[in-house]
């Protein structure tokens, strides 16, 4: 099995990245940049993260975690069992309710052509996510999300966080700061982190 991520480590592809640490899988990591030729040979559309797998091709970073996860047996629950339905809510409010903001922002910041960008509409996006950061970090059960499991809405979240400092998002609340804190100490993340 040959597995390459394609994407630059700044940017959701740490997701990726950070997960096949955490499961000590052999890869090969492609730093290239969105919409690169090297991103484009394997997504027309020129997005990242792409994995590919003996041929097999995979876009968007929360479908390639759930992939892993799933096929690996590790950092998800068995699909069908009420906790991996409690996952699964999880992930999608992570993605909607936080996620999403920043990359709303991200868009209107550098990502769009300046004509279209809407520079006003960041503060409402900052205090929207400020709002459902802390409803997030009153639900941490600790040292996860979901107690004592590392789960696939850890990654994604803890990824946010650390985007949201680098983009000037509100300081999130110390028990926000407390569970990321943990998560940043594991040596997978450590060593994605060192990637690039």
């Amino acid at each position: 099995m040959a597995l390459t991520v394609i994407g630059t480590r700044m940017s959701r592809t740490f997701r990726v990245l950070w997960m096949l640490e955490e499961l000590g899988l052999d890869y090969t990591h492609t730093p290239a940049a969105p919409r690169s030729d090297t991103v484009r040979d394997v997504n027309p559309q020129g997005k990242i993260p792409v994995l590919v797998e003996d041929g097999f091709v995979l876009r968007d970073s929360t479908a390639i975690l759930t992939y892993l996860a799933d096929k690996h047996g590790a950092l998800t629950f068995p699909a069908g069992s009420p906790e991996r339905a409690q996952q699964d809510a999880l992930t999608f409010r992570i993605l909607d309710e936080i996620d999403a903001l920043l990359w709303t922002a991200a868009r209107h910041s550098f990502i769009l052509p300046e004509e279209m960008r809407v520079p006003e509409v960041k503060e409402s996006l900052k205090s929207e996510f400020a709002c459902n950061l802390q409803g997030l970090s009153e639900e941490i059960e600790g040292p996860f999300l979901m107690g004592e499991t590392l789960t696939i809405p850890d990654l994604i979240l803890c990824h946010c966080g650390g985007w949201a400092m680098t983009a000037k998002f509100p300081e999130a609340p110390r028990a926000f700061k407390d569970y990321a804190k943990n998560l940043r100490s594991r040596p997978a993340f450590e060593r994605a982190a060192a990637r690039d």
